[in-house]
């Protein structure tokens, strides 16, 4: 089966009802995507992405995103913290995500910004260690402190989401246990070090990922100028994984099916508890 390592099904563009949601799902498990990781951002939606990922056979982590910091009070993470106890022993559970550092949104880069990010980050780091669970990063343009913060603070592992960092900082995650997650932007022909990264990275480094709805891959992306003559985009979701899959093959040279089998053991090392629900699907 294909692991989407990373989609926000219960994002707004599915649908309040999660009507979308469901009838994606559906698709994306005929194409053999046999699970989902679904990331919550914030407090708001713990309760949303664990509830959503038990009606739909997925799994998903809880943590605060980067971008919510801002509006985020010192208390959500004691509500964090209660809710990793409370689900502990919950098999769906896999990861304390997505936390992380984003210093690409410029409201994000003030001095003030930086350091309560790198609280929030820090404070989850802990949590991860105090519950034995591995972390879900996002990384942009943050790749260097990310990595200083898990070295002092080191959790055992887990995945950089979405990696568009160098060569070397893609050896420094490895080394620290991670994997590297790959998704719709290396299906675009400009992104020519990402790619490159795609094709020659150790394939045991590696898991494959959607972002749905973000980061859609080429076929389904539609620029300023097109939206504005009436074209519309298109949404991303576990189906593209597949597709998105067979771009990445074709980069290192390989079958379709090795890859799959490659990525879906990174997956189960990068995130254990995914291993059980596996042996029973």
């Amino acid at each position: 089966m294909w692991i989407d390592t990373h989609c926000h099904l219960d994002a707004p563009e599915f649908g309040a009802d999660h009507a979308l949601t469901l009838s994606l799902r559906v698709r994306a498990a005929a194409l053999g995507v046999g699970l989902c990781v679904i990331p919550a951002v914030e407090r708001s939606n713990f309760d949303t992405v664990r509830q959503l990922a038990h009606r739909l056979g997925d799994t998903y982590a809880l943590g605060i995103h980067p971008l919510c910091v801002p509006h985020a009070q010192d208390t959500d993470l004691d509500a964090l913290d209660a809710a990793l106890t409370e689900h502990g022993l919950d098999p769906r559970l896999v990861a304390v995500g997505e936390i992380g550092l984003d210093f690409f949104v410029p409201a994000l880069c003030t001095p003030e910004m930086r350091e309560r990010q790198s609280f929030f980050y820090r404070a989850q780091l802990r949590l991860a260690r105090k519950h034995g669970l591995p972390v879900i990063v996002h990384v942009r343009r943050s790749a260097d402190m990310l990595l200083k913060h898990l070295r002092e603070l080191p959790t055992g592992g887990g995945i950089a989401h979405a990696f568009n960092g160098s060569g070397q900082q893609a050896q420094a995650f490895v080394g620290l246990g991670f994997k590297l997650g790959f998704g719709g932007a290396c299906t675009f022909e400009p992104a020519r070090q990402l790619r490159r990264l795609a094709a020659e990275l150790p394939l045991t480094a590696m898991v494959l990922e959607t972002d749905a709805p973000d980061i859609p891959p080429h076929w389904l992306y539609a620029t300023a100028a097109e939206r504005a003559g009436g074209q519309t985009q298109g949404v991303n979701s576990p189906v593209e994984l597949p597709r998105i899959g067979g771009v990445v093959a074709g980069l290192r040279g390989m079958s379709v099916d090795a890859l799959m089998k490659a990525t879906t053991g990174n997956a189960l090392a990068a995130l254990p508890r995914l291993a059980a629900l596996v042996d029973a699907a």
